[in-house]
């Protein structure tokens, strides 16, 4: 048996008519009334922090969770507005994985007078914070459930601060979904 499926979306200024017609050899439809997708923005400060992975989960769900729990299901996208920092997911139970992060990063990454790098106006530590941040990323997606970050039971949010000085950083979080 052959079936097409098609579907027929209406806007409406709260809800969305989501109409899903079948044909087959018998004729059947069904009509479901979904929320409209719905959207929130805001740009969380993250006070300065030293060189090294910092768990910042709960600091970023404190500046979100108003909006956050709108949200039956959807995506959180997370920016990192610099380039010398980094976003990652990991471990958020044993800070000796954060310790042993910045050890691994700074082994494979050479820093100081006698790396090979050209860009150093910002002082030794700069150029490597680029490479680093480049590794990890500056982006991050995690689904959101019942007004929920919806990750594992030991992931969090890390910040990675790869520069010497401690500097404020600045993530903006954007909500999706309905």
């Amino acid at each position: 048996m052959l079936m097409q499926t098609s579907t027929i979306f209406s806007s409406k200024p709260a809800w969305v008519k989501a109409v899903h017609r079948t044909s087959s050899t018998d004729s059947n439809s069904m009509a479901a009334t979904v929320p409209a997708a719905k959207w929130a923005q805001k740009t969380v400060t993250l006070p300065p922090l030293r060189r090294g992975c910092h768990l910042v989960t709960s600091q970023i769900l404190k500046e979100i969770r108003p909006d956050l729990s709108e949200f039956k299901c959807g995506l959180a996208h997370l920016f990192l507005q610099h380039t010398s920092a980094s976003l990652t997911i990991n471990e958020n139970y044993d800070s000796d994985v954060r310790d042993d992060t910045e050890t691994f990063l700074n082994k494979i990454v050479p820093e100081g007078r006698s790396a090979p790098w050209k860009h150093t106006l910002e002082g030794p530590d700069d150029m490597p914070a680029h490479i680093k941040s480049s590794m990890f990323g500056c982006a991050l997606t995690i689904p959101i459930t019942d007004g929920r970050l919806n990750m594992g039971t030991w992931q969090g949010i890390w910040l990675c601060e790869h520069r010497d000085a401690p500097t404020a950083r600045r993530v903006v979080v954007t909500l999706n979904g309905i």
